[in-house]
C-alpha cells in the first residue's frame, strides 16, 4: 500500500502565529467556546489513550489516540463545531425563528441537527447520494429533514446554500467560501477545544500530530492552537487524507488551493471532500508541515488493530493511524517527517461508529461487542506472580 507524501514548501516554522490566522482562529476566542460548551450537560473531556502496542512496533517514543467515540452521544469531535455555532446563532437571533441547514458526509449534519434540537429551531440537512443509509438515519433521529442531493459533498454544499438564500435561511457549515465567513470561524472554533483537552492530558507536549483533512477545518484547529501557544517549538503537524479526495495534498503540491477529481468515493466517508475551505487554508498552507494522502485500503486493518485492543475507531477516526503507520514503516517518509525512537505522536481519533454497519462489516465485529471484549478483557484477574 502506496501513500503521497508532500512537504509544506510555504511553512513558515520560525514566525510567531500571523494576525491574519488569529483574526479566524485564536486561544482567546477558544476559552469562550470551551467555557460555553462546558456547561453543556454531559459535558466531560474524552479519554486519551496511550498507544504503547504501536509505539513499540513502530519504533517510536509514544503514541496517543485522543478518541471522541463518546463525544456527547453523538460520535465524534463535531459536536463541538456545528452545535456550537448554533447556539451562538440562536443566542445572537434575540428569539427570533431561525431554521439552519448544512450539507454534510454525516457527523457535521448530526452535530448541527443537534444543536438545533437543544435551541428549539428547526433544521434541514443536505447530504450526497453517497452518504450511507445509517448516517441519515442518525441525523433524522434529532429531528431534522434530511435532503439528498444527487451528486458529491460540494454538490449538496451549494444546494444547501442555493436553498438557504432563497428561504431565508442560515447556512452552519466548516467550509468557507466568498461572502461567508463568519460562522466557519465559530464551528472551528469549538473544534478547537477538542485540541486543548489533548494537550492538557498529556505529560509531555508531542513532537508530530496527525490530523484528519477533509476541507480543513479540524486540522486548521490543530494548527492554530498549537501554534500560537507553542510558535516555533510547536509538533510538526501532518494533515491526512484519502488519496481519492485529496484537495488538501493537491493544494500543497500547487502552492495554491487546488480540487480533487473524481467521484470521492472513499471508505473515509467524513473526509470525502473536493475543494479546501480558504479559511482553513489560510491557516494551513502557513503552518501544516506535510500533506499525506492514504489509500482506502489502510483503514479496515487500522479499526482492527484499535479494536483488538478495546478501542472503536470508525472510518475517518483512524485515518491519523494509518498514515503514521505508513510513514513510520517507510523508511523515506520516516526521515522526511523525522520520526524516530524518541518521536512522541498524538492521533486525532475524530469518529467512533458513527454507522454502526459499515464499521461491523470493516472490523467483523460490532462496536457493542469490541466493547464488550474489552471490558472481559480488564475485568480478569491479574495473573499471580
Amino acid at each position: 500500500m502506496t501513500a503521497r507524501l508532500v512537504l509544506n514548501r510555504a511553512l513558515d516554522r520560525a514566525g510567531p502565529y500571523p494576525a491574519p490566522c488569529a483574526a479566524i482562529l485564536s486561544r482567546e476566542r477558544g476559552a469562550e467556546a470551551r467555557a460555553a460548551i462546558a456547561a453543556w450537560p454531559g459535558y466531560a473531556p474524552t479519554p486519551l489513550h496511550d498507544l504503547g502496542w504501536l509505539a513499540r512496533d513502530l519504533k517510536l517514543g509514544a503514541v496517543a489516540y485522543k478518541d471522541e467515540g463518546a463525544r456527547f452521544g453523538l460520535g465524534s469531535f463535531k459536536a463541538f463545531g456545528g452545535a456550537y455555532a448554533v447556539a451562538r446563532l440562536v443566542a445572537a437571533s434575540g428569539g427570533t425563528p431561525l431554521t439552519v441547514c448544512c450539507a454534510t458526509d454525516g457527523n457535521h449534519g448530526r452535530s448541527v441537527a443537534w444543536g438545533a434540537r437543544r435551541a428549539g429551531c428547526r433544521c434541514v440537512i443536505y447530504v450526497h447520494a453517497k452518504v450511507s443509509p445509517g448516517r441519515i438515519d442518525a441525523i433524522a433521529r434529532y429531528g431534522a429533514e434530511v435532503r439528498v442531493v444527487a451528486g458529491t459533498y460540494d454538490d449538496s454544499v451549494r444546494e444547501a446554500a442555493s436553498d438557504a438564500a432563497a428561504e431565508g435561511w442560515i447556512v452552519v457549515s466548516d467550509t468557507s467560501w466568498d461572502g461567508y465567513t463568519e460562522i466557519p470561524k465559530d464551528v472551528m472554533q469549538g473544534y478547537a477545544v477538542m485540541v486543548a483537552e489533548a494537550v492538557e492530558s498529556l505529560d509531555r507536549q508531542p513532537t508530530h500530530v496527525f490530523v484528519q483533512g477533509g476541507v480543513g477545518g479540524v486540522a486548521a484547529a490543530v494548527v492554530a492552537h498549537l501554534w500560537e501557544a507553542l510558535g516555533p517549538a510547536r509538533p510538526r503537524v501532518i494533515v491526512v487524507e484519502p488519496d481519492k479526495a485529496d484537495c488538501l495534498t493537491r493544494s500543497a503540491e500547487a502552492g495554491r488551493i487546488a480540487f480533487a477529481t473524481g467521484d470521492l468515493d472513499t471508505v473515509m466517508a467524513g473526509l470525502s471532500c473536493a475543494e479546501p475551505s480558504p479559511l482553513a487554508w489560510t491557516i494551513l498552507s502557513q503552518g501544516a508541515d506535510a500533506f499525506m494522502a492514504i489509500p482506502d485500503a489502510t483503514i479496515a486493518p487500522a479499526m482492527r488493530a484499535l479494536a483488538d485492543h478495546g478501542i472503536v475507531g470508525g472510518e475517518s477516526g483512524v485515518a491519523g493511524l494509518a498514515a503514521l503507520e505508513l510513514a513510520a514503516r517507510d523508511p523515506a517518509m520516516r526521515a522526511s517527517l523525522g520520526l524516530d525512537a524518541t518521536s512522541r505522536v498524538l492521533l486525532f481519533g475524530t469518529e467512533g461508529a458513527t454507522d454502526p454497519d459499515v464499521y461491523a462489516r470493516l472490523v467483523g465485529r460490532t462496536a457493542m461487542q469490541v466493547a464488550h471484549d474489552a471490558r472481559h478483557e480488564f475485568d480478569r484477574p491479574a495473573p499471580r506472580a
